[in-house]
């Protein structure tokens, strides 16, 4: 019998996610809007976001099936695997690049080679995949206070701090705001694997979403103000600047794997998805060593574009979701659901189109308002015929 997740437990997973080098390192993308701007386009970014993320999650929680079992419910038997090779994808480079940025970070401060660390990160994270439930719970309660003192530390810092650095560089307050929201996107196809086995599956998808959202804005805002405190946005020498050495280093690689390890195990329950006689925990331990290899090969230094293809991607396809799930209350038996796979890639195509323009609202908001529309629309158009 699978031991159930408590509220407890839940909320240490997605406080370890929210707390990431890849949210600090995305909230110094930030910087160049300045503070107030910045902190609004953070807030109203991981709210959009945010709303996805429960609904996510809410989806799954219902069902008791994973996340993209639960796409198959909308998509199809077959035309689901389309979402779970392509969350496998986004997974094993989330893997990687969350690897590459702390072995990067952590060179800058214990001057090493990279792929030393890289290795070093590697294995915890598999360690932490290895491990069962309960002693996940109790690695990461020790994990997630220190990362919490840790945290609390680097703000106090910077909040004393009273120079403020111009930063080179503009960005667009709709691009920022994409940025804020991309992050929460980024565990759509994620966040309902964890609602499978909770203890109380409703009440864990609001309790990770809140927990998940106010890290990750923590996380974000730190970034900005530390990128404009330090006049970089280099996370290293933004640690090293704070004067904390060690415990920065500390942050940099437990960070890391708290949320890696989330990244992995998921990719390897979407393979369950692919394969139905796959282990999903195996599976997970070839993607952290792979993930792994990669940060050792590959230069990943700019993770924009693969956050707003991230965004394309998956805000489509939780707009047909919850067009099914919460509009029509349906859910189809299909091997493929042709027409809810058309209006996926209408939404893509659309979501793609909307980058090329300045929109001060983003492009997540606007996609999944019409693509709700379109499908409707176009089920409305069915059931005539």
């Amino acid at each position: 019998m699978t031991n159930k997740v408590t509220l407890r437990e839940q909320g240490l997973v997605w406080f370890g996610a929210g707390v990431s080098i890849a949210e600090i390192l995305t909230g110094t993308y930030l910087a160049p809007l300045g503070l107030l701007k910045g902190l609004l386009a953070i807030v109203l970014g991981h709210l959009i976001g945010g709303i996805l993320f429960y609904l996510a999650a809410l989806i799954s929680a219902r069902r008791q099936k994973s996340a993209m079992e639960s796409v198959k419910d909308t998509f199809g038997k077959q035309g689901g695997k389309l979402f779970a090779f392509l969350n496998v994808l986004q997974l094993f480079g989330w893997t990687a690049i969350m690897i590459y940025d702390g072995a990067l970070s952590a060179t800058a401060i214990f001057h090493t080679s990279p792929r030393i660390w890289a290795i070093v990160i590697g294995v915890l994270v598999v360690v932490w995949i290895a491990l069962d439930v309960s002693s996940i719970e109790k690695v990461n309660m020790i994990a997630m206070l220190g990362l919490f003192v840790l945290s609390i530390v680097l703000c106090v810092v910077i909040i004393s701090h009273h120079t403020m650095h111009s930063l080179h560089g503009t960005i667009a307050f709709g691009a920022a705001l994409e940025l804020s929201a991309s992050m929460p996107l980024s565990w759509l196809p994620v966040v309902g694997d964890y609602m499978v086995d909770a203890e109380k599956p409703q009440k864990s998808a609001f309790v990770s979403t809140i927990i998940y959202s106010l890290a990750s804005c923590w996380m974000f805002g730190i970034g900005m103000a530390a990128a404009r405190m330090s006049g970089t946005g280099d996370i290293a020498t933004i640690m090293v600047k704070a004067g904390l050495g060690i415990a920065g280093l500390l942050i940099i690689v437990f960070s890391t794997v708290t949320t890696t390890f989330l990244d992995a195990l998921s990719g390897g329950i979407s393979l369950e998805s692919l394969y139905v006689k796959g282990n999903g925990k195996k599976a997970a331990i070839v993607i952290g060593i792979l993930g792994t290899v990669g940060a050792c090969l590959y230069p990943m230094d700019n993770i924009t574009n693969f956050l707003y293809l991230i965004g394309s991607v998956f805000a489509p396809m939780i707009a047909v979701m919850m067009t099914d799930t919460f509009i029509l209350s349906k859910e189809t038996k299909k091997d493929f659901d042709i027409v809810n796979l058309i209006v996926w890639l209408i939404g893509f195509a659309l979501y793609r189109l909307f980058m090329r323009f300045n929109w001060i609202v983003g492009y997540t908001l606007p996609d999944i308002i019409i693509t709700m529309l379109i499908s409707l629309s176009m089920h409305k158009m069915i059931k005539k015929r």
